[in-house]
């Protein structure tokens, strides 16, 4: 075992290091500064880095712990040159027993190697395929829409995007159990931010934890079929190679975690992004019809694999709205070794966190970033050029996000679909007031209108 894993597995949770040589302040007792993490994060991080500079200590959901900002420190902590920041140890208090052993629970040599295995679902030839039965999905799926009266985008594209989820990595079409399937993954994020974990039942965590309970049971079930299975969807291909002699292979346990995760990482994701993208379209009328003309220059009425290149305004459009609300907006990791950035000491075992939000935002680098505006992101202005680290919606170094091309893939496939057939508005005056944490939805489920055009 890698000893920085060693080291990682060995931290007790929820310590209380002396961080009082760093600028900054706990806020409450116990309970610091919780309530306006989750109201405001952006507003409570400009504050911080207003008053106390790029390195900050604070108190969150019992956590002290120190704040890194800017596109050096993401870096510094993403990069991770000297195996000191682990994702395992920031995230298991608060999702080890919602999402075990997920990819983003996994560290160093243990992380590389489950890795290695999932990243098969996110190659070019994998990709190319789920386009196959991506494209009539999601074109079926958005002519079951209301048309004319207003409606819930998000709830809408959750629960297409969780049959097309469903289809594209299980292989399954979603009877009556969806609706099962998706109130216990919404269960299980919502109960990531619960701060009494008791199996009372009624509460969120109770909740979280009976979905929890569901899925796997959904999950697991499907297991010895697939093993036996010559179908090409990427469960079964997982649950074949688990039987593969040539190395060590995976337990049933190690699948059924995958694709929960799996699904979640690939569902909510996009979700989050595609009501980012649909609200600014929304509130940019202009912008639907440039992408529009861009897909009836392709002269076609499906996507496919060569086409997505082409999306170049698609493209801009895709990188903006994540700019302005990536779906993950914190990122936390947590100290295996003592480590210094800035002249600062950040002792071992401190929960160490980068903010992609705060740095999307910074005028050193983004003109006008309250501003929607994807030209920002052409060959012209390149203002995403100036650091590697500055725009890191699905962060980076050894953790970035492997679903960063299926997200985008998704994205226009449906954008594609959308937006030849219809146009969509907001009422007058309207602004979406957006949940950022755990992820970045809108708290009032983003009310749309659409029209045929």
């Amino acid at each position: 075992m890698h000893e920085a894993q060693r080291k990682a597995e060995r931290l007790p949770l929820f310590p209380r290091r002396k961080l009082d040589h760093i600028p900054g302040d706990y806020g409450l007792p116990v309970i610091g500064q919780t309530f306006r993490f989750l109201r405001d994060l952006q507003g409570m991080v400009e504050e911080g880095a207003e008053q106390y500079g790029p390195v900050l200590r604070g108190s969150v959901l019992f956590q002290r712990g120190v704040t890194l900002l800017g596109p050096d420190a993401n870096e510094f902590v993403l990069r991770d040159q000297d195996h000191v920041f682990s994702s395992r140890g920031a995230w298991n208090p608060v999702l080890g027993k919602l999402f075990r052993n997920g990819l983003m629970l996994r560290d160093f040599a243990d992380h590389k190697f489950h890795r290695r295995i999932m990243q098969q679902a996110f190659r070019k030839p994998a990709l190319s395929s789920y386009l196959e039965s991506m494209n009539p999905h999601i074109a079926s799926g958005i002519q079951q829409w209301p048309r004319y009266r207003s409606f819930s985008f998000f709830q809408a594209i959750k629960s297409l995007l969780l049959d097309v989820g469903a289809s594209t990595f299980f292989g399954l079409r979603m009877g009556p159990e969806a609706k099962k399937v998706n109130e216990a993954f919404v269960a299980e994020v919502d109960a990531s931010l619960a701060i009494a974990r008791l199996m009372i039942p009624g509460t969120t965590w109770y909740r979280g934890m009976k979905g929890r309970q569901f899925l796997e049971g959904f999950v697991s079930d499907l297991i010895p079929a697939r093993k036996q299975s010559d179908a090409n969807d990427f469960f079964s291909q997982l649950c074949r190679a688990s039987q593969e002699e040539d190395g060590p292979g995976l337990s049933d346990d190690d699948i059924m975690n995958h694709m929960i995760f799996l699904l979640f990482a690939a569902h909510d994701t996009t979700t989050s992004t595609l009501s980012s993208i649909v609200y600014a379209l929304a509130k940019n009328p202009q912008w639907q019809q440039r992408l529009r003309e861009e897909y009836e220059e392709l002269g076609k009425d499906e996507l496919e694999y060569k086409d997505l290149g082409k999306l170049e305004q698609t493209t801009r459009v895709f990188r903006e709205a994540l700019r302005m609300h990536p779906p993950l907006p914190v990122i936390p990791r947590r100290t295996v070794d003592d480590v210094e950035w800035q002249g600062y000491r950040i002792p071992r075992n401190t929960m160490v966190s980068i903010v992609p939000l705060h740095t999307h935002y910074m005028e050193a680098y983004w003109s006008n970033p309250r501003t929607f505006d994807p030209e920002r992101f052409s060959p012209e202005r390149a203002e995403d050029k100036q650091h590697f680290y500055q725009w890191i919606p699905f962060g980076g170094g050894h953790h970035k996000c492997l679903g960063i091309n299926f997200a985008e893939l998704q994205s226009k496939v449906f954008l594609f679909h959308f937006l030849r057939n219809f146009s969509v508005q907001v009422r007058p005056g309207y602004r979406m007031k957006y949940q950022q944490v755990p992820l970045a939805v809108p708290k009032d489920g983003l009310p749309v209108t659409i029209k045929p055009l």
